[in-house]
């Protein structure tokens, strides 16, 4: 783990209210039907000015800390705010001080771990604290960066 500057970015893409807890029971999980729609082909064709070809997931609306419902927004970087297609949403990821993790390997197991990671570090009071504001996944070709505000 290492503190870096994370710049701002908007992300367009579909949101899941959730919790840990329901992601650990297959029957309640929300995330991975989530996940399917995003990473399905041509999901976001028909957004313009898109970024690059990284998929972004967006953890924001914490209701607590990582035991409490939060929203996850997975999506695409644009350039700016179009007309929105319907059934998505837009979020501004300000930019924060974040502890950036790197997920590499086997997906998902490799995110899972990465998680577990920010978890520990979370449990034990290490410094910097997490903010609980707003945090980000970056996958790409090489595996997965995590961007959790401090």
């Amino acid at each position: 783990m290492e503190v870096t500057d994370r710049d701002e970015l908007t992300v367009v893409g579909f949101a899941v209210r959730t919790t840990n807890a329901e992601e650990r029971e297959p029957a309640r999980a929300k995330l991975p039907a989530l996940w399917q729609r995003a990473g399905a082909p041509g999901a976001f064709a028909h957004v313009p000015g898109r970024l690059d070809e990284n998929l972004y997931a967006v953890l924001t609306d914490y209701e607590s800390d990582h035991n409490g419902a939060y929203t996850q927004i997975v999506g695409i970087g644009v350039r700016t705010v179009p007309r929105l297609p319907e059934g998505m949403v837009a979020v501004r990821v300000p930019a924060a001080k974040s502890l950036r993790i790197e997920a590499r390997g086997q997906l998902p197991q490799a995110i899972v771990e990465a998680w577990q990671q920010v978890w520990s570090h979370t449990e034990s009071g290490a410094a910097p604290g997490r903010a609980f504001t707003t945090d980000l996944e970056v996958h790409h070709r090489d595996g997965a960066d995590l961007y959790i505000a401090v």
